[in-house]
């Protein structure tokens, strides 16, 4: 009997060994499926030309040998698709930006970056503020003083929303100036498009946009661009002063970035961290920042997770500041 309990005993160990082994096989396993890109959007645009990017690049340079899926979850600027993030797994990540932040603040969702892991900031445009070629104003700084002298001098053309990053880079540039903003009067377009029709039609006075959609315009000479929120002039518009040149201390980016849902292990995260690491060192990813006007703006998931609480301490300031919020 005691030989029959002998060999039980270590037949019961050499199964829960295996298991074990199984067990750390699989924990060091990830990814084991296919990996979700979630483009909280309609396809075209910022979100979904990432994610496609994103797609693209790591599985064209072997970085991810599973297969990647591209998901449009448009709605509710941005909302649609991060709540289905936060029913997933960490095979599962989404693209995101400043929306998140204003959206909550803004008290129209109740997601915050706090419900997600921060994994990446990938990059940033940066926001231009322009006036039509034959405008009296020829430099920011001497917008911002007439704004100082009266605010509701200036019609001041922004899009798709108030609380987005074009309008508050221009509130927080006017709020360095001495301006009351609360008293800027903004009018609110659907579009970057549709912002600079308005100034080329005469609509606005003054617009604050993407570089991207007003560079083309003003290399043209049919605006002309009079501030960057950038902290170095930028390629192709060396002429254009950054605000910090025009004794306004602020820069401001417009960035995009990455997080997977909730409760994500450390070792999916260190999974990201690692690829997406890689995927921005690529020849393929410079190609696509120089592309799109975008600029390389690389923070890891930690330097993530400090990032969105500066940026949401921020836009309260700038929200509050503007009458957004109380």
């Amino acid at each position: 009997m005691k030989k029959y309990l002998g060999l039980f005993i270590l037949i019961a160990l050499i199964v829960v060994a295996g298991c074990s082994s199984d067990n750390s096989e699989a924990e060091g396993n990830f990814p084991n499926g296919n990996i979700e890109f979630v483009a909280p959007a309609t396809p075209g645009g910022g979100w979904d030309a990432t994610a496609r990017a994103m797609q693209k690049i790591l599985g064209d340079e072997g970085i991810i040998e599973e297969n990647i899926n591209v998901s449009n979850k448009p709605g509710g600027g941005g909302e649609v698709g991060w709540q289905y993030l936060s029913g997933q797994d960490g095979h599962t990540v989404s693209i995101n930006s400043s929306l998140l932040i204003a959206n909550n603040l803004l008290g129209q969702s109740e997601l915050t970056y706090e419900d997600f892991t921060p994994l990446a900031i990938l990059s940033t445009e940066w926001v231009s503020v322009a006036v039509p070629p034959d405008s009296e104003y020829e430099t920011g700084e001497e917008v911002m003083e007439q704004l100082k002298e009266d605010p509701t001098s200036l019609k001041i053309g922004v899009g798709p929303s108030l609380g987005n990053s074009d309008h508050l880079s221009f509130v927080q540039a006017a709020q360095e100036f001495g301006v009351d903003v609360s008293q800027v009067e903004f009018l609110v377009y659907e579009s970057g498009g549709d912002v600079l029709t308005a100034l080329l039609g005469g609509h606005v006075d003054v617009a604050t946009m993407s570089v991207s959609e007003s560079k083309e315009q003003h290399q043209a000479g049919e605006i002309n661009m009079v501030a960057v929120s950038s902290e170095e002039r930028l390629e192709g518009l060396e002429e254009v002063g950054t605000w910090q040149e025009q004794g306004v201390d602020m820069v401001f980016p417009h960035w995009r970035g990455v997080m997977g849902p909730p409760d994500m292990t450390e070792e999916e995260i260190a999974y990201w961290d690692e690829t997406i690491a890689e995927m921005t060192e690529t020849e393929a990813w410079q190609e696509v920042m120089a592309n799109n006007e975008w600029e390389p703006y690389y923070h890891d998931s930690q330097e993530s997770q400090e990032f969105l609480a500066e940026q949401t301490e921020r836009f309260d300031e700038l929200m509050t500041e503007a009458g957004l919020i109380e």
